[in-house]
């Protein structure tokens, strides 16, 4: 075990997850979080070695949403070593409203098995309506792990694009 600000990493990383250790709560200081210009806030846990989800890349990841620390929604329910159904959408839909605008730009540049935490600003999460038990203009912390990339480059047959 190596200590780092606090924070403990196994040198072994088959053995817990990544996914596993965020669920459990392991804490990033905001200040080591890159701030994109939207205001959306991420951290790699993990950097993936494989595809890079871009712009109209269909996506499959696990994912953990959190508001003030307790999770109110999450991909990772289920069954078996993975736990639960992956979530899959077409990077770039919250155009269109089909998925959580955070989470697609959160998504944006992460490549195939990594894991990245964000912080999602109210304008990119559920605004100033809120949502459910999630209030008007609340700040909402993702965690999201990059399972796989479906892409369809120049009009050529789907292929699965693993990491």
């Amino acid at each position: 075990m190596i200590s780092v600000s606090g924070v403990y990493a196994c040198d072994d990383a088959e053995a817990v997850s990544t996914s596993r250790r965020a669920l459990r709560g392991a804490k990033v200081p905001e200040s080591d979080f890159t701030t994109l210009p939207n205001g959306l806030k991420y951290y790699d846990l993990k950097v993936g070695e494989g595809a890079e989800a871009v712009k109209g890349s269909r996506v499959a990841v696990h994912y953990v949403a959190k508001w003030r620390g307790i999770t109110f929604m999450t991909s990772r329910q289920g069954m078996g070593v993975g736990g639960g159904t992956p979530y899959g959408f077409d990077v770039g839909e919250s155009e269109r409203g089909n998925v959580l605008k955070g989470l697609d730009l959160g998504v944006q540049g992460m490549r195939v098995g990594g894991q990245r935490l964000l912080i999602v600003p109210p304008e990119l999460a559920y605004g100033k309506k809120g949502i459910q038990e999630i209030p008007p203009n609340a700040t909402i912390e993702v965690d999201v792990e990059l399972l796989s990339i479906k892409q369809s480059p120049f009009g050529t047959a789907v292929k699965i694009v693993e990491g």
